[in-house]
């Protein structure tokens, strides 16, 4: 019902009134959060930076091989925007007397550091757990922190925000076995893991150091989502700054083969390859799930995207009247903004019918739900899948009769 307002003397007026859908606006997926140990800077508190002379400027620069698994902050932010990504979160953690330089740390020093516990004070918090206050956050990583209870923790937060994907670190000189036993520690659709370690340029040294994937593969989710779409696998892509495959001890390089990625594929394991030619490349697209249904990171990160954006875009329905009107003005909504990801690719179908489904009248509510202020509205969507594996059938042909299609 449109409320008509008094009018006291004749003339003409002019009323603004909205009807029909409202538009949803689709959120941003490319902003990481990285949390890890910095030369100085906020403790504990998420800091936008957007390039890596910012980072610099705040949090300072590189932290000495002696480190070991803490130093790698900077370089995994470097190597961020190297790859395309514009926005990041950054959290720095250190040790409870912040005064002592030395920024090495024991496993365990880590997780406690790096995890904190949930029913701290807000200000004794510390690391990933300051990234719940930073909602635009999709990406999330550790670089360089691979201990199961960190990685773990990792997991649960992106698991809990439903909006966030993690990427994880391999240790570093693992070998096949080894990225396998720790492939089997964990089973999620909101995570991946990748390997090797690669070599990048090393400021302080003035030469090639291994260092771990997050911070480059992060660049790339958004270089891809910014091109392309998060609809876009996020594979057979260039890893810019990548100088070679991680050196192993006796100075051989650890280049994967074919047969070798046979095997790690199938286990969910993304693997980093070097093709002749063609440089090194993110060579794999799975999440670490063991539901075939959320086997492929774009799919999972699509319904991340679809998800949130009709959450924030339809804030406008609650406390409107739950009656047919409110429904078909959903509906509308909805529908509008799925036909427009339909139009940019992400979904399949030759038309929008084929692609989605939106619901939301009698037959998804009783009148229970409607008694007690529930509006459900039921969402179908066919995400497009990945062509992991390009086959093209080839065979000779006597020219000059028609080919069955």
């Amino acid at each position: 019902m449109i409320v008509v307002p008094e009018y006291l003397s004749p003339g003409v007026y002019i009323e603004e009134v909205e009807i029909g859908a409202k538009p949803i606006e689709g959120v941003s997926t490319s902003t990481a959060g990285f949390v890890g140990f910095a030369e100085r800077g906020p403790l504990n508190r998420p800091t936008l930076v957007t390039g890596f002379a910012g980072y610099q400027s705040i949090f300072g620069g590189y932290l000495p091989g002696s480190t070991g698994d803490a130093r790698w902050l900077a370089y995994a932010v470097e190597a961020f925007f190297n790859n395309g990504g514009r926005r990041a979160y950054v959290t720095r953690v250190a040790e409870l007397d912040t005064t002592k330089p030395d920024y090495a740390r024991p496993a365990t020093g880590v997780d406690a550091i790096v995890m904190g516990t949930d029913n701290a004070e807000p200000s004794k918090r510390t690391g990933i757990h300051t990234l719940k206050n930073i909602k635009k956050i999709s990406l999330v990583a550790v670089p360089g922190i691979t201990t199961q209870a960190v990685q773990n923790l990792l997991i649960t937060h992106c698991e809990e925000m439903k909006n966030r994907f993690a990427v994880l670190d391999p240790n570093s000189g693992m070998d096949l076995t080894g990225i396998q036993d720790q492939r089997n520690l964990y089973d999620s659709e909101y995570a991946a893991l990748y390997y090797p370690w690669v070599q990048v340029y090393d400021p302080l040294s003035r030469g090639p150091v291994n260092a771990p994937p997050s911070g480059m593969i992060c660049g790339i989710y958004a270089r891809v989502d910014n091109e392309r779409g998060v609809h876009k696998a996020p594979a057979n892509e260039t890893i810019n700054g990548a100088l070679g495959m991680e050196k192993l001890p006796d100075g051989s390089l650890r280049i994967i083969t074919k047969g070798q990625q046979d095997i790690l594929n199938l286990r969910g394991i993304n693997c980093i390859r070097s093709f002749p030619g063609r440089g090194i490349r993110v060579w794999g697209a799975r999440t670490l799930s063991s539901n075939a249904l959320w086997k492929y990171i774009n799919v999972r990160r699509l319904f991340n995207y679809i998800e949130e954006s009709i959450e924030e875009g339809t804030q406008w329905v609650v406390f409107e009247p739950n009656n047919e009107k409110l429904w078909a003005r959903v509906r509308a909504t909805i529908t509008q903004f799925l036909t427009r990801v339909w139009k940019d690719g992400a979904l399949m179908g030759t038309k929008p019918e084929e692609a989605f489904f939106v619901k939301c009248d009698r037959t998804t509510m009783t009148q229970d739900d409607i008694d007690n202020g529930r509006l459900i509205c039921m969402i179908g969507i066919a995400p497009v899948q990945p062509a992991e594996f390009v086959i093209f059938r080839i065979a000779q042909w006597q020219g000059g009769s028609a080919v069955t299609e």
